[in-house]
């Protein structure tokens, strides 16, 4: 009810807007963040972590079903109005930014989770949609006490990582995407790429440099670095490359995505596989591999912690990160689980003797 005067005094505004806010063919009025939403947010990154945050806020509060991807492209592109008037008060977001904290989620998250409803809110309220109260209310809302830093992740052992990158071959219904599927994975376990930097990467970035293999990795803050490409990861993109040309009758033009979608039967897209499809294709690999949850950063992060434990000097780990400098990648290396086994030294002073029965637990 609060909003039927807001309702029907913005035509202009939604006029003026360029066709932002569209009604579909059954006349209900949508909302369309995807055109709206460029002028607010830094990067297409941060974009692209709102349209999650939100995809979530209407899981949570409206009971949608969540979205990936294209999925989600449209989901955005086509708003109801009348369900985000129902969902943005004050109250909603300080419960549902609550309900994060408990879960878990780190103090980052959930700054950036406050982040994107306030900064939808405010859009809103400018194409007249939502009224001006709600949004400096929404907007005066704290982010909840939660753990500092990001959550803990996976460490995983370069064992584990080998399984991961086996995984990703078998839950490939073709040859095509068998071939796709170890590209990510092998990327991803061997040179510390994030996915975004992964999904941007284009057949330009790479080159020979001094008899040397290389990829220009763009990084955050439009940074980029040179990373050498071991040889499994160069025999697989020739591979790879030779699979596009097959399926789409050219070769790969220096400006086409380096990793990209495939259509049902395996024919490669002339698409780039997007962020959230590297997430999937971890996420399946690490359920085949039976080794629990796995996010692409997990993979980072191990990357990570093995050259660590071989010894690597932080330098080398450091330039491989594509950190700023050697100081932020020993905070990085400071959250990795460190060995505690003072309680299993503990039980060998006591005289206990292992049994191989407790591994059941595990089991």
């Amino acid at each position: 009810m609060r909003q039927q005067g807001f309702n029907r005094g913005a035509h202009i505004l939604r006029r003026e807007s360029g066709g932002i806010v569209p009604s579909n063919n059954n006349g209900i009025e949508t909302f369309n963040l995807v055109a709206a939403l460029p002028g607010r947010a830094s990067s297409i990154h941060t974009q692209r972590a709102y349209y999650r945050w939100l995809d979530t806020y209407l899981v949570d509060l409206a009971g949608l079903k969540p979205t990936y991807t294209d999925e989600r492209i449209m989901r955005m592109s086509a708003l109801s109005v009348a369900l985000l008037q129902q969902i943005m008060s004050a109250a909603q977001l300080r419960a549902w930014l609550g309900k994060l904290a408990m879960e878990g989620h780190g103090r980052q998250g959930v700054q950036q989770a406050r982040a994107a409803l306030v900064t939808i809110a405010s859009v809103l309220a400018e194409a007249g949609l939502l009224d001006d109260y709600t949004s400096a209310g929404m907007s005066n809302v704290r982010a909840p006490n939660a753990e500092d830093g990001q959550r803990p992740g996976r460490w995983l052992s370069p064992d584990e990582l080998k399984v991961m990158m086996a995984a990703a071959r078998h839950i490939a219904t073709t040859d095509n995407q068998e071939l796709r599927n170890a590209l990510v994975m092998t990327m991803l376990c061997t040179l510390a790429l994030r996915r975004d930097e992964l999904s941007s990467a284009r057949w330009g970035d790479l080159s020979i440099q001094n008899n040397r293999a290389v990829l220009m990795v763009h990084g955050k803050g439009k940074k980029t670095a040179m990373v050498d490409l071991p040889r499994p990861v160069v025999g697989l993109l020739t591979s790879w490359r030779g699979a596009i040309q097959r399926s789409r009758g050219t070769a790969a033009s220096l400006d086409s995505p380096l990793v990209r979608r495939l259509w049902k039967g395996g024919r490669v897209s002339r698409f780039g596989l997007t962020a959230d499809g590297i997430w999937e294709i971890v996420g399946q690999s690490a359920v085949m591999a039976g080794i629990g949850h796995v996010a692409p950063h997990d993979l980072r992060r191990s990357v990570a912690g093995a050259l660590h434990e071989a010894g690597t000097p932080i330098d080398k780990i450091s330039q491989l990160l594509r950190h700023a400098n050697v100081a932020v990648t020993e905070r990085y290396l400071s959250r990795l689980p460190r060995v505690n086994e003072g309680g299993v030294i503990m039980s060998g002073l006591l005289g206990f003797e292992d049994d191989d029965e407790s591994d059941e637990v595990y089991g």
